[in-house]
């Protein structure tokens, strides 16, 4: 099975994972949103295709957490990863029990929501950084994450809200995503989806990620600060039409 992936569907699955690191470390998002939408069409089943998207976006977001680690505020941190923690691990348990059939069309419904929500209201609706804002923020992203492999779009904008600038924002949101990827990594582990076929995948898109984690360093670093929101808004516009076109 592996071999057959292997030698069929791997160049497809670097270009993808080269791609969605460029725009999480242009846009301190996006990785599941971007990958998602061809992957599970790639990989032997959809829980392993979440499972290695997981761990590429891991990896893409250790890089920037490192070099971001002085921006970082853990109180605005520890309420949305613990609502996070319970809220993903109840999904990646529900996911082993359904077929993939029932969860693509699950996917396809939400998707087609999440890009409408994000391409039309985004500018409409106004979240605030308080504990329930926090708790919605982390229950939602913790069901997009361990259902559907792409829970960036709550907590960026709960982020982006409350952070000053560029630099306070991408601090945040990558050390965010560092520890959820790695709680969802563990999850899908006790639940069979890190297979052999995720682990070769992986190792071999390293260098993918290398490759889009630099283009994208270069790309951060030359877009202004008070620019910045509208370019995360932007690719939420952009990937929105991405997705309902993938979903349909």
């Amino acid at each position: 099975m592996f071999a057959q992936l292997f030698t069929e569907n791997i160049l497809e699955i670097f270009l993808l994972a080269t791609g969605a690191s460029f725009i999480q470390r242009t846009t301190g998002f996006g990785f599941g949103i971007f990958i998602m939408t061809l992957l599970p069409f790639l990989m032997p089943s959809y829980g392993e295709a979440t499972a290695l998207s997981g761990l590429l976006a891991f990896t893409t977001s250790l890089i920037a957490a490192v070099k971001y680690r002085k921006f970082i505020t853990w109180k605005r941190l520890i309420p949305i990863l613990s609502i996070f923690l319970i809220t993903s691990t109840i999904a990646i348990s529900l996911l082993k029990e359904m077929q993939d059939g029932t969860i693509r069309f699950i996917l396809g419904f939400i998707l087609i929501f999440v890009s409408i929500w994000f391409a039309f209201l985004n500018k409409r609706i106004k979240f605030g950084t308080t504990l329930p804002y926090q708790i919605g923020a982390g229950s939602v992203s913790g069901l997009m994450g361990g259902f559907f492999g792409m829970h960036g779009p709550p907590a960026v904008l709960y982020f982006i809200s409350a952070e000053a600038d560029k630099m306070h924002y991408m601090g945040m949101i990558q050390t965010y995503f560092v520890i959820t990827n790695a709680m969802m990594t563990f999850a899908r582990a006790y639940n069979g989806f890190v297979t052999p076929a995720v682990g070769k995948c992986y190792i071999f898109c390293l260098g993918a990620v290398a490759i889009g984690s630099a283009l994208g360093s270069w790309a951060f670093s030359r877009i202004p600060g008070n620019k910045f929101p509208y370019v995360v808004y932007g690719y939420i516009g952009i990937s929105g039409l991405i997705i309902l076109c993938s979903a349909m």
